[in-house]
């Protein structure tokens, strides 16, 4: 298997999804990057008033579901969880994170290719901001994300791990695989953008700086691409908040101060 790919997705083709849709799709897509908190009628007033391109609400609606995308608020909004599903509380509120391998987050979000789409998973380290894993997947199944957790914690293993409420996140295996590692589970607030800042940030600096430079045809050209930026995030992209140092110094020469 290579870096990252689940074993499916080789024999994965792509979705048909019309010229119009995909044009729509990456225009949304780089739209919620810039303005994740912002609803149906105000992208399409965007899209309208802006763009020139008079889209109907339920077709955006539509579009943001097939690519996972799911506005976010200031507050937790009222939409109840899966009945069926554990949700767990926000643990990380005025915690002071100080060191790696304290809390580990994960996210999802969607990559689009020629006449379809894939999915990206992420699981970092929020001391270092280091990528310890990450995975693609044509599906939002839940195997390819406990898949790559459990790659993740053949490496390490985190005091706390946080993410957002999705139907994967709250899976059996996940939170099976979490439990066996005697992890704590930490849940954002449904809708709360900043409760998982630094993986949303990661987002804007992969589309921003590697995926929308490219037209991918094929999964493994977007397997290609990330393999390359996520070694370059992680080794050589250095962070000005951390005095100029990559992730991988933070996570692995970290010193404790005495």
């Amino acid at each position: 298997m290579l870096l990252g790919l689940n074993v499916s997705s080789y024999y994965y083709k792509a979705s048909p999804i019309s010229a119009e849709d995909e044009r729509l799709m990456a225009l949304l897509d780089e739209h919620y990057l810039q303005y994740p908190c912002e609803g149906k009628i105000k992208r399409a007033q965007w899209l309208s008033q802006e763009v020139g391109y008079p889209v109907g609400k339920r077709r955006i609606k539509r579009l943001m579901e097939l690519m996972g995308l799911e506005t976010v608020y200031p507050k937790p909004n009222t939409s109840v969880p899966n009945k069926e599903h554990t949700v767990y509380p926000y643990l990380l509120r005025d915690v002071d994170i100080t060191r790696p391998n304290q809390v580990w987050a994960a996210d999802i979000t969607y990559v689009r290719m020629k006449g379809g789409h894939v999915y990206l998973l992420a699981i970092m380290d929020w001391y270092s901001r280091y990528v310890i894993q990450w995975a693609l997947s044509p599906t939002l199944e839940a195997e390819f994300c406990v898949e790559a957790l459990r790659n993740a914690l053949l490496q390490g293993r985190c005091e706390i791990f946080n993410t957002d409420q999705g139907a994967q996140f709250t899976s059996n295996d996940w939170i099976n695989t979490l439990k066996a590692h005697k992890i704590s589970i930490s849940m954002d607030g449904r809708g709360r953008y900043l409760d998982n800042i630094f993986i949303e940030r990661l987002w804007r600096s992969v589309k921003q700086e590697k995926l929308y430079r490219y037209s991918f045809e094929t999964i493994e050209e977007v397997e290609l691409a990330l393999s390359e930026y996520f070694d370059y995030y992680n080794n050589r992209r250095s962070h000005q908040s951390f005095g100029y140092i990559t992730p991988a110094s933070m996570y692995f020469g970290f010193n404790p101060k005495t």
